[in-house]
């Protein structure tokens, strides 16, 4: 097997030439530019694209391409997807919430909550903290899970006990001593699920129902455990090397607390600006969450990883949210620090830029419609792109020619 690495994928700059003027009366979203450049995505290789475009109280919504390799459907804007690590922002919320009640603390070493599981020096060593901002230094498991399309064909039909995964993680080789830098690692956050149930009394997918899906009835919003079906209007999910093999049915167990939800873009923007204004922490906790450490050290400034979310710096300022990759399904979703400019956006392919040393032209196009749905041409034309790093994080994207994969 090989060596597992960070993977990290870019976001085009585009001039600000590239955007047309907005059209006013939209509140600043240019429609005909953005369903241009949404089209763009599949005509570069995906079936389908889905997106969401808030701008204050203007909204967007619009898909393009197919829901399905075989069988003619058209991409609908309202379809569910699976979001894979944009999970890890509820679980992440959840857990300070359970701050802002006095219920735990940030730099609680997660042995004192979890001993049996985390016992000895780890347990003693890491923190809350250190979980939900990735610098724990403990395994990511899924890098040895997945080590080969028979892999994949097996987690479709298997259920996962969070606890296995979790030890299959601890057993890796540490990344490096807790607290010393970032390491993405989804074993943090199954370890976060099973904090919220050990404190709470309750399943984590419960609790994140209780206190965020319901409160902002994000009615498309789930987490399916077990259930390999995404209920409710959805497209197929496709693995590039799989060919037309619809893997939408799959068991999410592998994934847990740490990328098993379900989602609508329109849920994701509802979500984001909940959080981000304030309505689901306290202003001190939620300060917490965004204080974020270096995600790219050659580029410390270029992006920043908080407790569940991320800061990408763009042509228009700095934006806020996560990315999300399973089989077959890959999401992004990034809002302006007040939650005014937001997109949410969904492709329904996977994996197909493994063995490719260059940007896959599906790459180009969706950053060029993210870019596009962020940064009006009046913001860019105000700031200098190039002062804005060529390379963003994507902290979950496929890999390119790696043997293992870093998931969700």
């Amino acid at each position: 097997m090989a060596t597992s690495v960070t993977l990290v994928a870019t976001i085009a700059v585009v001039p600000a030439s590239a955007a047309a003027q907005p059209d006013a009366s939209a509140g600043g979203l240019d429609r005909a530019e953005l369903r241009a450049a949404l089209a763009a995505v599949p005509e570069a290789g995906a079936p389908g694209a889905l997106a969401a475009v808030r701008d204050g109280r203007h909204e967007w919504r619009d898909a393009a391409g197919q829901a399905f390799l075989t069988k003619p459907q058209p991409m609908k804007p309202e379809m569910r997807h699976r979001i894979g690590s944009i999970t890890k922002t509820f679980i992440a919320t959840t857990v300070l919430q359970l701050v802002d009640e006095g219920r735990l603390g940030l730099d609680d070493p997660i042995g004192t909550w979890l001993p049996d599981l985390v016992p000895g020096e780890p347990g003693a060593q890491v923190t809350v903290r250190m979980l939900l901002n990735h610098t724990s230094g403990i395994g990511n498991y899924t890098n040895a899970m997945i080590d080969s399309y028979a892999a994949i064909n097996r987690m479709q039909v298997t259920t996962y006990a969070p606890a296995d995964l979790v030890a299959m993680g601890l057993a890796m080789p540490p990344t490096n001593a807790p607290g010393a830098r970032f390491s993405y690692s989804n074993t943090n956050y199954l370890l976060a699920g099973l904090l919220i149930e050990k404190v709470t009394g309750n399943g984590a997918a419960a609790e994140v129902q209780r206190r965020i899906l319901r409160p902002l009835k994000l009615t498309g919003t789930s987490f399916p455990g077990t259930d390999p079906t995404i209920r409710g209007p959805h497209g197929g999910a496709y693995f590039a090397s799989f060919g037309a093999r619809d893997l939408s049915e799959f068991n999410m167990s592998w994934a847990w607390t740490a990328g098993e939800m379900i989602s609508t873009t329109a849920d994701l923007n509802t979500f984001f600006r909940a959080l981000l204004r304030g309505d689901l922490l306290s202003q001190a906790t939620l300060d917490e969450m965004l204080d974020v450490v270096p995600m790219l050290p050659d580029l410390p400034e270029a992006a920043g990883y908080g407790l569940g979310i991320y800061s990408l710096r763009t042509p228009c300022g700095e934006f806020w949210g996560h990315d999300g990759a399973v089989i077959g399904h890959l999401t992004y979703s990034l809002h302006s620090r007040d939650g005014t400019r937001q997109v949410s956006s969904g492709i329904n392919l996977s994996h197909y830029q493994i063995g490719l040393p260059d940007p896959h032209p599906i790459d180009i196009a969706w950053q060029t419609f993210l870019l596009t749905a962020m940064c009006p041409t009046s913001e860019t034309n105000s700031r200098s792109a190039e002062a804005v790093p060529q390379q963003l994080p994507s902290v979950t994207r496929m890999p390119g020619n790696e043997a293992t994969v870093t998931l969700p």
